[in-house]
Protein backbone atom coordinates (compact mmCIF):
# COMPACT_ATOMS: atom_id res chain seq x y z
CA UNK A 1 0.00 0.00 0.00
CA UNK A 2 2.91 2.53 0.93
CA UNK A 3 5.51 3.94 -1.77
CA UNK A 4 8.83 3.37 -1.78
CA UNK A 5 9.63 6.72 -1.15
CA UNK A 6 8.62 5.35 2.66
CA UNK A 7 10.30 3.13 4.56
CA UNK A 8 7.13 2.47 6.58
CA UNK A 9 3.04 3.11 6.65
CA UNK A 10 3.64 4.94 9.81
CA UNK A 11 6.00 7.67 7.73
CA UNK A 12 3.68 7.75 4.92
CA UNK A 13 0.86 8.27 7.57
CA UNK A 14 2.50 10.98 8.74
CA UNK A 15 3.38 12.68 5.72
CA UNK A 16 -0.32 12.46 4.16
CA UNK A 17 -1.72 14.15 7.52
CA UNK A 18 0.75 16.54 6.73
CA UNK A 19 -0.53 16.72 3.31
CA UNK A 20 -4.46 16.91 4.87
CA UNK A 21 -3.11 19.74 7.64
CA UNK A 22 -1.65 21.95 4.28
CA UNK A 23 -4.82 21.59 2.40
CA UNK A 24 -7.79 21.60 5.22
CA UNK A 25 -7.68 25.13 5.97
CA UNK A 26 -10.10 28.36 5.33
CA UNK A 27 -7.60 29.17 2.31
CA UNK A 28 -8.83 26.24 0.60
CA UNK A 29 -12.15 27.37 0.14
CA UNK A 30 -11.83 30.54 -2.06
CA UNK A 31 -11.10 28.87 -4.66
CA UNK A 32 -13.16 25.41 -4.55
CA UNK A 33 -17.03 24.70 -5.21
CA UNK A 34 -17.48 24.76 -1.23
CA UNK A 35 -17.15 28.59 -1.18
CA UNK A 36 -20.84 28.56 -2.65
CA UNK A 37 -22.52 27.11 0.63
CA UNK A 38 -19.87 28.96 2.29
CA UNK A 39 -22.07 32.45 1.21
CA UNK A 40 -24.72 31.09 3.53
CA UNK A 41 -25.49 30.92 7.42
CA UNK A 42 -28.92 28.73 7.23
CA UNK A 43 -28.42 24.82 7.39
CA UNK A 44 -31.22 24.40 4.42
CA UNK A 45 -29.72 27.55 2.21
CA UNK A 46 -26.46 25.52 2.71
CA UNK A 47 -27.58 21.82 1.76
CA UNK A 48 -29.24 23.29 -1.22
CA UNK A 49 -26.91 25.78 -2.50
CA UNK A 50 -23.87 22.91 -1.56
CA UNK A 51 -25.83 20.47 -3.60
CA UNK A 52 -26.85 22.36 -6.70
CA UNK A 53 -23.08 23.49 -6.65
CA UNK A 54 -21.43 19.69 -6.60
CA UNK A 55 -24.02 18.99 -9.10
CA UNK A 56 -22.29 21.26 -11.45
CA UNK A 57 -18.81 20.92 -10.43
CA UNK A 58 -16.91 19.61 -13.15
CA UNK A 59 -14.37 21.08 -15.64
CA UNK A 60 -12.31 24.77 -14.59
CA UNK A 61 -13.20 25.47 -10.96
CA UNK A 62 -13.46 29.01 -11.90
CA UNK A 63 -16.16 28.41 -13.97
CA UNK A 64 -17.83 26.49 -11.94
CA UNK A 65 -17.65 29.17 -9.28
CA UNK A 66 -19.31 31.44 -11.77
CA UNK A 67 -22.12 29.01 -12.38
CA UNK A 68 -22.81 28.30 -9.26
CA UNK A 69 -22.83 31.68 -8.16
CA UNK A 70 -25.19 32.43 -11.21
CA UNK A 71 -27.54 29.49 -9.95
CA UNK A 72 -27.87 31.36 -6.38
CA UNK A 73 -28.16 34.78 -8.55
CA UNK A 74 -31.82 33.10 -10.20
CA UNK A 75 -32.99 31.95 -6.36
CA UNK A 76 -32.36 35.78 -5.40
CA UNK A 77 -29.44 34.25 -2.64
CA UNK A 78 -32.29 32.46 -0.81
CA UNK A 79 -31.99 29.30 -1.83
CA UNK A 80 -34.46 27.83 0.98
CA UNK A 81 -36.81 30.62 0.25
CA UNK A 82 -36.47 30.09 -3.59
CA UNK A 83 -37.61 26.25 -3.61
CA UNK A 84 -40.04 26.41 -1.50
CA UNK A 85 -42.44 29.61 -2.86
CA UNK A 86 -40.89 30.50 -5.98
CA UNK A 87 -43.66 32.01 -8.66
CA UNK A 88 -43.90 30.86 -12.05
CA UNK A 89 -42.09 34.24 -13.57
CA UNK A 90 -39.13 33.33 -11.49
CA UNK A 91 -38.94 29.89 -12.73
CA UNK A 92 -38.99 31.02 -16.05
CA UNK A 93 -36.23 32.76 -16.13
CA UNK A 94 -34.06 29.36 -15.27
CA UNK A 95 -35.07 28.36 -18.57
CA UNK A 96 -31.61 30.52 -19.80
CA UNK A 97 -29.16 28.72 -17.29
CA UNK A 98 -26.12 26.78 -18.72
CA UNK A 99 -23.45 25.27 -17.50
CA UNK A 100 -21.81 22.52 -19.76
CA UNK A 101 -24.36 19.83 -20.55
CA UNK A 102 -26.71 21.23 -17.74
CA UNK A 103 -28.81 23.44 -19.15
CA UNK A 104 -32.09 25.29 -17.99
CA UNK A 105 -34.98 22.32 -18.31
CA UNK A 106 -32.25 20.66 -15.76
CA UNK A 107 -32.21 23.64 -13.30
CA UNK A 108 -36.17 23.79 -13.13
CA UNK A 109 -36.63 19.71 -12.91
CA UNK A 110 -33.92 20.21 -9.70
CA UNK A 111 -35.82 23.08 -8.61
CA UNK A 112 -39.09 21.09 -8.65
CA UNK A 113 -37.63 18.29 -7.25
CA UNK A 114 -35.79 19.64 -4.50
CA UNK A 115 -38.75 21.11 -3.74
CA UNK A 116 -41.13 18.04 -3.35
CA UNK A 117 -37.92 16.95 -1.34
CA UNK A 118 -38.13 19.56 1.28
CA UNK A 119 -41.94 19.32 1.71
CA UNK A 120 -42.32 15.58 1.39
CA UNK A 121 -39.46 13.66 2.75
CA UNK A 122 -38.53 15.91 5.26
CA UNK A 123 -35.55 17.52 3.06
CA UNK A 124 -31.83 16.42 2.04
CA UNK A 125 -30.39 15.35 4.96
CA UNK A 126 -33.58 13.13 5.74
CA UNK A 127 -33.70 11.13 2.03
CA UNK A 128 -30.06 10.35 2.23
CA UNK A 129 -29.75 9.63 6.15
CA UNK A 130 -32.84 7.15 5.51
CA UNK A 131 -30.80 5.54 2.65
CA UNK A 132 -27.88 5.25 4.58
CA UNK A 133 -30.08 3.48 8.21
CA UNK A 134 -31.71 1.14 5.71
CA UNK A 135 -28.35 -0.37 4.32
CA UNK A 136 -25.59 1.11 7.02
CA UNK A 137 -23.84 2.32 3.42
CA UNK A 138 -23.26 5.58 1.17
CA UNK A 139 -23.77 3.15 -1.48
CA UNK A 140 -27.74 2.47 0.01
CA UNK A 141 -27.71 6.48 0.68
CA UNK A 142 -27.37 7.37 -2.76
CA UNK A 143 -29.27 4.87 -4.64
CA UNK A 144 -32.28 5.73 -1.97
CA UNK A 145 -31.68 9.56 -2.49
CA UNK A 146 -32.04 9.13 -6.31
CA UNK A 147 -35.20 7.12 -6.33
CA UNK A 148 -36.82 9.96 -4.32
CA UNK A 149 -34.86 12.58 -6.83
CA UNK A 150 -36.22 11.08 -9.48
CA UNK A 151 -39.98 10.46 -8.67
CA UNK A 152 -40.97 13.86 -9.75
CA UNK A 153 -41.59 13.74 -13.49
CA UNK A 154 -39.01 14.65 -15.25
CA UNK A 155 -36.68 14.19 -18.97
CA UNK A 156 -34.43 11.31 -18.99
CA UNK A 157 -31.71 13.47 -20.12
CA UNK A 158 -31.71 14.50 -16.53
CA UNK A 159 -30.79 11.36 -14.82
CA UNK A 160 -27.26 11.65 -15.68
CA UNK A 161 -26.52 14.45 -13.60
CA UNK A 162 -27.13 12.20 -10.18
CA UNK A 163 -24.55 9.66 -10.76
CA UNK A 164 -25.67 5.76 -10.07
CA UNK A 165 -22.92 3.86 -7.82
CA UNK A 166 -25.73 0.91 -8.76
CA UNK A 167 -24.59 1.59 -12.05
CA UNK A 168 -21.07 1.39 -11.38
CA UNK A 169 -20.50 5.21 -11.58
CA UNK A 170 -18.14 6.57 -9.01
CA UNK A 171 -20.61 9.47 -7.85
CA UNK A 172 -17.63 12.14 -7.64
CA UNK A 173 -19.96 14.99 -7.09
CA UNK A 174 -22.20 13.49 -4.84
CA UNK A 175 -19.74 11.92 -2.51
CA UNK A 176 -17.92 15.21 -2.34
CA UNK A 177 -21.46 16.79 -1.35
CA UNK A 178 -21.90 14.59 1.37
CA UNK A 179 -18.57 15.24 2.76
CA UNK A 180 -19.41 18.76 2.83
CA UNK A 181 -22.52 17.92 5.18
CA UNK A 182 -21.51 15.46 7.44
CA UNK A 183 -16.89 15.98 8.09
CA UNK A 184 -16.90 18.84 11.25
CA UNK A 185 -13.20 18.91 11.55
CA UNK A 186 -13.61 22.13 13.01
CA UNK A 187 -10.97 23.69 10.56
CA UNK A 188 -13.81 25.89 9.00
CA UNK A 189 -13.96 23.69 5.63
CA UNK A 190 -16.33 20.82 5.65
CA UNK A 191 -19.94 21.86 7.20
CA UNK A 192 -20.37 19.15 9.70
CA UNK A 193 -24.52 19.78 9.59
CA UNK A 194 -25.32 16.62 9.50
CA UNK A 195 -24.83 13.86 12.37
CA UNK A 196 -27.36 11.37 11.25
CA UNK A 197 -24.64 9.41 9.09
CA UNK A 198 -20.98 8.65 10.58
CA UNK A 199 -17.89 10.05 9.18
CA UNK A 200 -16.17 6.58 9.21
CA UNK A 201 -18.70 5.43 6.58
CA UNK A 202 -17.91 8.22 4.10
CA UNK A 203 -16.81 7.16 0.57
CA UNK A 204 -14.01 9.28 -1.31
CA UNK A 205 -14.97 11.67 -3.71
CA UNK A 206 -12.65 9.66 -6.76
CA UNK A 207 -12.10 12.15 -9.73
CA UNK A 208 -8.42 12.33 -12.15
CA UNK A 209 -6.83 13.79 -9.64
CA UNK A 210 -7.11 12.20 -6.48
CA UNK A 211 -7.10 8.99 -8.41
CA UNK A 212 -3.80 9.63 -10.01
CA UNK A 213 -2.33 10.46 -6.61
CA UNK A 214 -3.97 7.08 -5.17
CA UNK A 215 -2.35 5.17 -7.89
CA UNK A 216 1.26 6.54 -7.04
CA UNK A 217 1.22 6.03 -3.29
CA UNK A 218 -0.11 2.42 -4.17
CA UNK A 219 -3.40 2.91 -2.34
CA UNK A 220 -5.17 2.40 -5.26
CA UNK A 221 -5.04 -0.67 -8.07
CA UNK A 222 -7.97 -0.64 -10.30
CA UNK A 223 -7.32 1.25 -13.30
CA UNK A 224 -10.77 3.00 -13.75
CA UNK A 225 -12.20 5.34 -11.63
CA UNK A 226 -15.26 3.73 -11.10
CA UNK A 227 -17.48 2.66 -7.51
CA UNK A 228 -15.39 -0.53 -7.12
CA UNK A 229 -12.22 1.74 -7.10
CA UNK A 230 -13.94 4.20 -4.58
CA UNK A 231 -14.28 0.99 -2.37
CA UNK A 232 -10.73 -0.07 -3.00
CA UNK A 233 -9.33 3.67 -1.93
CA UNK A 234 -11.50 4.11 0.71
CA UNK A 235 -10.76 0.99 2.00
CA UNK A 236 -7.46 1.79 2.35
CA UNK A 237 -7.70 4.94 3.81
CA UNK A 238 -9.71 3.27 6.43
CA UNK A 239 -6.43 1.58 7.48
CA UNK A 240 -4.75 4.87 8.01
CA UNK A 241 -7.59 6.64 9.80
CA UNK A 242 -10.64 4.78 10.44
CA UNK A 243 -12.77 7.56 12.34
CA UNK A 244 -12.18 9.64 9.58
CA UNK A 245 -10.63 8.44 6.13
CA UNK A 246 -12.15 10.81 3.99
CA UNK A 247 -9.56 13.72 5.18
CA UNK A 248 -7.78 12.11 2.76
CA UNK A 249 -9.13 13.46 0.07
CA UNK A 250 -7.94 17.14 1.17
CA UNK A 251 -4.25 15.24 0.27
CA UNK A 252 -4.65 13.35 -2.49
CA UNK A 253 -6.76 16.32 -4.18
CA UNK A 254 -4.75 18.83 -3.32
CA UNK A 255 -1.30 17.27 -4.32
CA UNK A 256 -2.98 16.65 -7.77
CA UNK A 257 -4.26 19.19 -8.82
CA UNK A 258 -1.44 20.79 -7.90
CA UNK A 259 0.20 19.09 -9.81
CA UNK A 260 3.23 17.19 -7.10
CA UNK A 261 4.99 14.57 -8.84
CA UNK A 262 7.05 12.33 -6.38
Amino acid sequence: MVDLHFEDSSDFKIFLDEKVAFFNSPTFIESDPIAIPHQFINKYDREISGFITATIAWGNRKSILKSGNKFMSYMDFSPYDFILNHSVSELKALENYVHRTFNGADALFFVESLKNIYKNHGGLENVFSKGFQQTETIFGAINHFRDVFFEVEHLQRSQKHISSPAGGSAAKRLNMFLRWMVRDDKNGVDFGLWKSIPLSKLMIPLDVHSGRMARKFHLLNRKANDWRAVEELTQNLRKLCPTDPIKYDFALFGMGAQGESF
